[in-house]
């Protein structure tokens, strides 16, 4: 990589350094490991199948060589794991960011697989990511890294394969893009190779705001069960995205109080609660919440330290370390971004009673309209947009049903609960699938 586009890991060239990143934080990866195995004690005779998971079945690490707009010719890595594929299809989707490293993704990939399982969608999982910050490239040059990456990843994705998708850093857009070459590459139009397109190219209702909309679901599930109403809850909310900012937006209408938000401008708070309506057209309007009226700035660990009743980690993992975990003031934890809780970390809020939605569950609901969004594509029918809600109600109340319960009965925390179901049918799959040759 040139020189001029290598970054610090939590920093973006020409702008502050992401303050909520924590380099600190242990790998992924092992996080993965060590929650896989947490739960071959409750897997009977398919522990003995466990191993599959530690191993990722495809890994492919590209170099993606475009032009700039300066003329100068950069190159960027990019990688594409495929962790398991016992079930289905590859399923996850496709991350942009400075700090986007081959351990992180092989994580992302294995928390795919437990997902896509635990909500019983018939995917494998997977993951991918190039290492770049989109905020410093014009879009002429963000189209041409999309669809060079596209290129290089082609033979190993596509509708009965492998199926891409937005994650950070990337949007409707950047698929739109990805469908387009490899149609290109193809031959044909192949709307079903990507999901979180466009709707004119085939997207789905309701697809945009289906992560933050599972995130609420599973904080609404949590409270009913654990006497904390989501009315005149005090909300604080890390990430204020595609799926803190929904989350966001849901709680307020639902009568929650968001007392404070964390984006990669500014940490601010309000007692009262944020108007969050005029926050999101804020951070739509100037990049991100620095400057926004209605609230007053925070330090980063006066963030970690409110009371709440419900705290979202939204943005990337390793947020909750240990050191957080002994002082956080919150009664729920719903994990809105991937892996944001270490195991460390997991077992001590346990301790404290803090119960922790985990990611594999909370914010399956993005995968699960994606799930539709491939459905639709196959048979060319779409439906609408409350057909597409109250589809993703029901599977995500199912699953976290069947979750608690397990829960309860092994008296183990939603996270095992959640790893032992997935783990369950994905290793119950291989097993009867045997090895080849």
């Amino acid at each position: 990589m040139n020189q001029q586009h290598t970054t610090a890991v939590g920093e973006t060239p020409g702008r502050e350094p992401l303050s909520f990143l924590n380099p600190s934080a242990p790998e992924p990866w092992a996080s993965f490991i060590e929650q896989i195995d947490r739960v071959a004690p409750h897997l009977g005779n398919l522990a003995g199948w466990l191993e599959t998971l530690k191993h990722p079945k495809r890994i492919l690490i590209v170099d993606v060589p475009v032009h700039r707009d300066d003329g100068s010719v950069a190159h960027y890595e990019g990688y594409r794991v495929q962790h398991n594929l016992s079930r289905g299809p590859g399923k996850g989707g496709v991350r942009f960011h400075p700090a986007v490293t081959l351990n992180e993704v092989m994580a992302l990939s294995g928390w795919m697989t437990i997902k896509n399982a635990a909500l019983n969608l018939p995917y494998g999982g997977a993951k991918g990511g190039i290492r770049l910050d989109p905020r410093t490239h014009s879009r002429g040059e963000l189209q041409r890294i999309t669809r060079r990456y596209t290129s290089e990843i082609g033979f190993i994705i596509g509708p009965d394969k492998d199926i891409p998708a937005p994650d950070v850093g990337t949007n409707e857009q950047t698929m739109a893009w990805m469908m387009d070459t490899y149609s290109m590459n193809i031959g044909s139009t192949a709307t079903g190779v990507v999901t979180g397109k466009p709707i004119s190219l085939g997207g789905s209702l309701g697809r945009h705001e289906a992560t933050g909309r599972g995130v609420f679901i599973a904080a609404r599930e949590a409270g009913q069960r654990s006497n904390v109403p989501i009315v005149g809850a005090r909300v604080v909310i890390q990430g204020f995205g595609n799926v803190g900012g929904i989350a966001a937006r849901m709680f307020h209408d639902a009568g929650a109080k968001v007392i404070a938000v964390q984006d990669h401008s500014a940490t601010i708070a309000n007692e009262a609660g944020i108007d969050i309506p005029a926050a999101l057209a804020h951070a739509q309007a100037h990049g991100g919440l620095k400057d926004f009226p209605g609230a007053t700035d925070i330090s980063v660990s006066d963030f970690w330290s409110l009371p709440s009743d419900y705290l979202i980690p939204a943005a990337l993992e390793g947020q909750i370390l240990p050191e957080r975990a002994r002082t956080l003031k919150t009664r729920i934890v719903v994990e809105g971004a991937n892996g944001p809780t270490t195991p460390a970390a997991d077992d001590i809020l346990r301790e404290r009673g803090i119960l922790v939605v985990p990611d594999v569950l909370a914010n399956a609901g993005g995968v699960t309209v994606s799930y539709f969004e491939w459905v639709q594509d196959f048979s060319n029918f779409f439906w609408s947009e409350e057909e597409i809600n109250s589809r993703l109600e029901r599977i995500m109340v199912g699953a976290f049903e069947a979750i608690w319960k397990l829960a309860e009965e092994r008296q183990v925390s939603l996270r095992t609960a959640t790893f032992i179901i997935a783990c369950q049918r994905v290793l119950a799959a291989r097993e009867q699938r045997g090895l080849y040759p």
